[in-house]
């Protein structure tokens, strides 16, 4: 054997030898999704045509004991919108303090909703794709620690989860940063009963190039008025609520969100949606109303009209029109239908009727026109 080979393969022995006797565990999960709308405009990245990459992914999850208190876990995402280019969604390790509470530590997921940690299986839950009116938001991963707490009282089991750390992601072209990020998540469940509360809170920067241009104009003649606007080192505040009823028979649910920066252009954004189904031997039809509700009154309007008469019209477009261009509102009915086919496989389909409701404003940031988006999936997990 050559010498420049000694190296490498005494790694590979090393690490199958460290495989075994860590007991690793590898699971995987992946959607194979195709979907087209009525509109050329398109929405959530579909068009007038049939598009088979847009939903679809397929992921890896790689999970070990390093000791007997600790675990490590990691997760490779490949998505169809971004060329099946594997990242790293998750990559963690887990210290097991007793059988009711552990600490995480690494790149997690947020757990903010009821679908959190399988957001990307979509064989967990009914749906082809969670309702993006709640669940699409760009702070699904962080980077920190996570305290996570279990128990019974009676016949009420409770979840309690601590996160801190930060996050970064894009945003409409641009980058969202935010650290001292924390929070709070409480779950609890009695027989066919669950209810969940989420409080969170960070500290946000948004660089965008166009936000960025138009406060650039407004500091020389506004400088404190745009302050006030950017967003920098602001404070947001996450606010979540879900309710469950599932006797495996039929179920109902629903979820509530409301995300706002006060002390930015960035409104207050509202979400909610509720859902219902009945499972009937492998079939489940299903049907789901959700909302967004981002277009409220505009802020900072006192200060300009402090400004002397002949300012303010170029100060008024610049204030109003840069948070009309994050303004969302919007709502979606979906009916569809789940068929479990095979063990650990499910096929889906999902008519969804999308309602603009800021057809009129073209500086919007979502400017999809009214239109019906048609979805198949197969999910499945092994």
């Amino acid at each position: 054997m050559k010498k420049g080979l000694l190296l490498p393969v005494s790694l590979l022995a090393l690490s199958v030898s460290t495989a075994v006797n860590a007991d690793v565990r590898i699971n995987g999960f992946a959607n194979f999704t195709a979907g087209y709308t009525t509109e050329d405009t398109g929405l959530y990245g579909y068009e007038d045509k049939v598009d088979f990459s847009n939903g679809s992914l397929f992921a890896i999850q790689i999970s070990g004991s390093v000791n007997e208190n600790v675990t490590a876990t990691a997760q490779l995402l490949a998505r169809g919108n971004e060329d099946y280019n594997a990242e790293f969604e998750w990559a963690y390790l887990t210290y097991a303090i007793d059988d009711s509470s552990s600490i995480s530590g690494g790149r997690l997921r947020l757990p903010l909703f009821r679908y959190s940690s399988s957001l990307d299986v979509g064989y967990s839950y009914h749906w082809i794709t969670a309702p993006r009116s709640v669940y699409s938001v760009p702070f699904n991963n962080y980077n920190g620690l996570r305290y996570d707490l279990n128990g019974y009282k009676g016949d009420l089991e409770y979840n309690v989860s601590l996160f801190g750390g930060e996050y970064s992601n894009e945003v409409s072209g641009g980058d969202l940063e935010a650290d001292k990020v924390f929070g709070i998540t409480t779950e609890f469940t009695y027989n066919s009963f669950k209810a969940r509360f989420v409080a969170g809170r960070g500290s946000n920067t948004l660089s965008i190039d166009a936000v960025d241009g138009t406060l650039a104009q407004l500091s020389p003649i506004a400088p404190e008025l745009a302050d006030d606007l950017a967003m920098i080192d602001d404070s947001g505040l996450f606010l979540g609520a879900g309710f469950e009823f599932d006797n495996f028979d039929w179920f109902v649910s629903a979820e509530y969100t409301s995300v706002e920066t006060k002390d930015s252009f960035s409104p207050k954004d509202i979400a909610w949606y509720v859902t219902a189904g009945k499972r009937i031997g492998s079939w489940t039809p299903h049907i789901t109303y959700e909302a967004r509700d981002g277009d409220h009154d505009f802020k900072f309007l006192d200060q300009v009209a402090a400004f002397p008469e002949q300012f303010q019209p170029a100060l008024l477009q610049a204030t109003a029109g840069l948070q009309s261009f994050f303004m969302e509102d919007f709502s979606m009915l979906t009916v569809g239908l789940r068929y479990d086919w095979s063990t650990n496989i499910a096929i889906k389909g999902e008519v969804s009727r999308y309602d603009n409701k800021r057809d009129d404003n073209p500086a919007d940031i979502n400017p999809a026109e009214d239109t019906t988006l048609l979805n198949v999936s197969v999910n499945y997990v092994f």
